[in-house]
């Protein structure tokens, strides 16, 4: 019985040193670490050397192009767009051009007729309502063709002012944007999703 009691003393004072014995060596660390000097943290910054932000690019950009088109591709240094502005206006130019003039001899062919003359180019093969179903037809291919012309114009200035913004856009590898596609190991399918990473 004796030596139940004391084998249960021994446990109880060898675990009672162990936790006297942790609170020393904790008490000692503190101690060391108040005493301590902390260790200066040094920072090393990568010089990103970027071209500075013009808020003015874009406008600029947009005021050249209206004036002239083509003149804000080549302010954005975009000059192959420059051949497909012109392209895209001459185009248009031409359609309407032609459609007025086609417009314009079926006119007069029509009023000589209705002033009674029979020497119009389109006698003998074109009736009266040929005449101003034509008419009807190359005036609004006229307007299509003008609308097209105003349409590309607008284009022009709407793309030098986009591509002067996106100029300015933050490209670095310090921001990304990375799919990934993994293999779920419970289930074995696929995950397909995006990363973004931004470093500070």
């Amino acid at each position: 019985m004796r030596n139940k009691y004391a084998i249960a003393l021994v446990v109880i004072l060898t675990f009672c040193g162990n936790i006297w014995a942790q609170e020393d060596e904790n008490s000692e660390d503190k101690k060391n670490a108040q005493t301590e000097k902390p260790e200066k943290l040094k920072v090393q910054a990568n010089n990103i050397v970027t071209d500075p932000i013009d808020p003015l690019a874009p406008a600029r950009a947009a005021f050249y192009s209206a004036i002239l088109p083509g003149l804000g591709q080549a302010y954005n240094k975009k000059y192959w767009k420059i051949p497909i502005v012109y392209a895209g206006i001459g185009a248009g130019l031409y359609f309407y051009l032609d459609n007025n003039k086609e417009y314009k001899r079926y006119r007069s062919a029509y009023k000589s007729r209705l002033a009674g003359f029979t020497n119009d180019e389109f006698y003998g093969t074109i009736s009266d309502d040929g005449l101003r179903e034509a008419q009807k037809t190359l005036s609004r291919n006229r307007e299509l063709s003008l609308l097209v012309t105003i349409g590309i114009y607008a284009l022009n200035i709407i793309d030098a002012n986009v591509d002067a913004h996106l100029l300015q856009y933050n490209v670095d590898d310090n921001l990304s944007l990375v799919p990934h596609y993994k293999i779920n190991d419970f289930d074995k399918t696929g995950d397909l999703g995006l990363t973004i990473n931004y470093k500070f």
